[in-house]
């Protein structure tokens, strides 16, 4: 009986949390859409339901009723594989997300994530570091010039601006004490000077420039630039195989947001209630989540584009020593125990 009630918790929070996150997927693409039909004065989607929000559904429809093609000379088997390689990392990061300090199910007292894990931040960042063997595969098997141009660019980047971004986790380790996302947010419970953005401002600011790079965002997404490369590494595929590639890009910018939440600002923390309820953290959680999302959108039809020897120079030259001299620092304050 109690194996069943445990496997029946499981599968609930595996439910609600993954049909959640998901569904924000969803629901992101039609902000997408909005805010930037907002941004240069347009309507945007708004035939399909009320306002517009119907819209997703109707894509989704859409994309299951594409002819799925394969270009001659492709590799099929690697073509057809390459997709799911992109998307299942960031479904996978998921998981160990915690969206509340406690569980509304019954017989859990842990948080509310699907896995606690004592080693969820190296999860997560493993997982993280494997989709780009899905845009690599995806853009080689191809047999297109444009397609393979786009993987080489996607590859370096995110090798690039990853060592960035694991330095600056390596700073929130030493500070705090712990590789466990939920032990880390509840150490940010309390007063909202409590938060780690305010004890690392730098490893903040570059984290969310990387997660950009990492994402493939405005202003660094060469991978798929337009002007050059038609869209890059995914130039040739459609149907469903076309929108998981979109789907695991969405996913990826919400586990990112979410991770930012989560080192930097308090997760699901409520600010000066350090004893809020799960049904309050999780809204809260998912509104920094949210806000974090808007600034991805805005910053896409905000800012131009960079070029590509650009960013690269910002990532070799720029963030790899300050993201080393800030790990320093912190190693150095935390052995003195001044955090």
């Amino acid at each position: 009986m109690d194996m069943l009630i445990e496997l029946l918790v499981i599968l609930g929070k595996i439910t609600c949390i993954y049909g959640g996150v998901i569904g924000l997927a969803a629901l992101t693409t039609l902000a997408e859409r909005k805010v930037s039909a907002w941004i240069q004065f347009r309507y945007g989607p708004n035939r399909v339901g009320p306002f517009g929000i119907l819209q997703p559904l109707a894509d989704g429809v859409k994309f299951i009723f594409k002819e799925e093609l394969v270009p001659d000379g492709a590799n099929k088997l690697m073509f057809l594989l390459a997709p799911t390689l992109a998307a299942m990392p960031a479904m996978m990061g998921i998981a160990v997300l915690p969206f509340a300090a406690s569980s509304p199910f019954y017989g859990d007292a842990g948080p509310l994530a699907i896995a606690n894990l004592d080693y969820s931040v190296l999860y997560i960042l493993a997982f993280s570091g494997l989709s780009i063997y899905g845009v690599i595969l995806g853009g080689w098997a191809s047999n297109s010039k444009f397609s393979l141009l786009g993987a080489l660019r996607a590859s370096a980047q995110m090798v690039s601006y990853e060592l960035s971004l694991l330095l600056c986790v390596g700073a929130i380790l030493l500070m705090a004490g712990s590789a466990n996302m939920a032990e880390i947010a509840g150490q940010q419970s309390g007063a909202i000077w409590n938060w780690f953005i305010f004890k690392q401002p730098i490893a903040f600011v570059l984290f969310v420039i990387a997660t950009f790079a990492e994402t493939n965002r405005h202003p660094f997404d060469f991978a798929e630039c337009e002007p050059e490369l038609v869209a890059g590494f995914h130039t040739e595929y459609s149907s469903m195989r076309f929108a998981l590639f979109f789907l695991g890009e969405y996913c990826a910018i919400i586990v990112m947001c979410a991770m930012t939440c989560t080192f930097f600002l308090g997760g699901f923390n409520v600010p000066f209630w350090a004893d809020a309820p799960w049904f309050v953290q999780a809204p809260v959680f998912l509104a920094k989540i949210c806000a974090f999302l808007f600034l991805f959108i805005w910053v896409r039809w905000t800012l131009p584009r960079f070029r590509f020897d650009q960013l690269m120079a910002l990532g070799w030259k720029v963030f790899l020593p300050i993201a080393l001299v800030n790990l320093f620092v912190t190693g150095g304050l935390v052995a003195l125990e001044v955090f």
